[in-house]
């Protein structure tokens, strides 16, 4: 039987770490070395539970490339007349498709964009199926000035194996004319996105941009948006959100740094809400948030989803509203390896893990679990729901609180008050009210903390 290179280091891996007790190899055969090998080496332990699927990623081979000819299409990039731009634009774009090209590159420029859709969309450009879009280093989409409610600078609608990479988008958020709707006379505006990836849209790759100064979200993905990969962009400055999920199954957002978002709610680097639609298989990793004015990641919708390696950062002169990470019951969640930071209380305290809960039954019986994190400054807090496995964590100046909670797995956690003598302080170190489970190794500055669940509702006393 022949084996080829990387088959035989992955089994002569495996042979070697096996003395040295259980591993994990996620179900990824090519994330394999990347996600297991430094795990080992820095001494992380895995993930509680694999990753049991894999995004599919666009494929454009081989590359017809053809690089979009600015006088023959009429068209402007000096930052110039958006509608001759939007229209020139897309025209090379349905021709390039219609020619059989697969890859079309975007000069380097300043191509101002945007035109009347209809009463409440201003329209930018749309991407075709089996399209690779690139814009050089120095080309900059930019939406134009408008009153719309809505808007999309690109848009992938229906389509399959797309991938956009490099360049700039930017919005209109310094310019942008927020006129009252005439339904009810709101101004939120917060609909203007950079990238909109909706209609069962499928396997599409957004990497290497800058993406910025939106009046809504900088990515949207929408009803049943499926195999999607976001990675190494820098998101920032836009009103309501970073990246929003609504409606998507298998999705990977790692190596982006997502910050500064902030202007209208719920101002999050990336929120999971489905809003009726399904969420689910979703990795979120190796990010860097910061400065985010509502929290970095918050989940109402989201199943199998997996964040797992982010820096959390609430940022010198910024309050978190909400907090890093929010999560709600009816959820199923992997929360493992993430470093947390917060410098004040948002409206929930100091909690950098909260899940929230609308109260009756969860709905399913999968586990979140919340392994491995490290949180300076801040705790955790879930109550009203069931289902968790909490262990290995640091929580740094605040506690672990679960309350009227059923089936809670709580090991060889770690509180300490917080340094400060000015910071609020609680004699809780553990907060624990009418909730059942099993619990052990937990410490509180380093000393042990007994919390004796069992299958009965247990309520801790005052634990210092």
């Amino acid at each position: 039987m022949f084996l080829s290179a990387k088959t035989f280091f992955q089994l002569s891996l495996l042979l070697l770490l096996s003395a040295m007790g259980p591993i994990q190899v996620q179900a990824d055969d090519d994330d394999f070395i990347l996600d297991v090998m430094p795990a080992i080496l820095s001494g992380v332990k895995p993930l509680p539970v694999p990753i049991d699927f894999k995004v599919q990623l666009p494929s454009h081979t081989p590359i017809n490339s053809y690089t979009v000819e600015l006088t023959r299409w009429n068209i402007p990039n000096d930052g110039r007349n958006s509608v001759a731009t939007t229209n020139g634009l897309q025209a090379a774009l349905d021709w390039a498709d219609a020619e059989g090209f697969n890859q079309v590159i975007i000069p380097n420029g300043q191509y101002l964009l945007g035109k009347y859709g209809n009463a409440i969309y201003q329209q930018g450009l749309d991407l075709h199926s089996n399209m690779r879009l690139v814009l050089s280093s120095n080309t900059v989409l930019r939406m134009a000035a408008n009153d719309k409610w809505n808007y999309c600078v690109l848009r992938v609608s229906g389509e399959q194996n797309v991938t956009i990479q490099g360049g700039t988008i930017v919005g209109d958020r310094a310019t942008h004319q927020y006129v009252p709707r005439g339904s009810d006379g709101g101004t939120a505006h917060d609909e203007g996105h950079g990238i909109c990836i909706w209609s069962n849209s499928q396997r599409v790759l957004v990497e290497d941009m800058v993406i910025r100064d939106l009046t809504g979200d900088g990515l949207l993905l929408l009803d049943e948006a499926t195999d999607i990969t976001i990675r190494n962009n820098n998101i920032f400055n836009n009103r309501r959100q970073g990246v929003s999920l609504v409606g998507s199954l298998r999705v990977l957002i790692e190596n982006n740094e997502i910050h500064h978002i902030k202007g209208t709610s719920p101002q999050f680097g990336i929120d999971i809400e489905g809003a009726g639609r399904r969420d689910r298989d979703i990795v979120i990793r190796k990010n860097y948030f910061h400065h985010n004015r509502g929290g970095d990641i918050v989940s109402s919708t989201g199943r199998n989803t997996f964040i797992i390696d982010n820096v959390m950062e609430q940022g010198v002169g910024n309050t978190y509203v909400d907090g890093p990470i929010v999560t709600w019951h009816k959820t199923s969640h992997v929360i493992a390896h993430n470093r947390i930071t917060m410098l004040s209380r948002s409206v929930n305290g100091l909690l950098g893990y909260i899940q929230y809960s609308r109260g009756g039954p969860k709905g399913h019986n999968e586990v979140t679990y919340v392994h491995d994190n490290v949180c300076n400054g801040c705790g955790m807090y879930m109550y009203k729901s069931a289902d968790a496995d909490i262990r290995r964590n640091i929580w740094s100046g605040y506690f672990l609180a679960l309350n009227e909670f059923d089936n809670a797995v709580v090991i060889d956690n770690q509180t300490s008050t917080h340094p400060d003598p000015g910071s609020p302080r609680y004699c809780w170190s553990y907060r624990i009210r009418r909730t059942t489970g099993r619990a052990e190794g937990n410490t509180h500055n380093g000393e042990p903390v007994v919390l004796p669940l069992s299958s009965a509702p247990w309520t801790t006393p005052c634990l210092r």
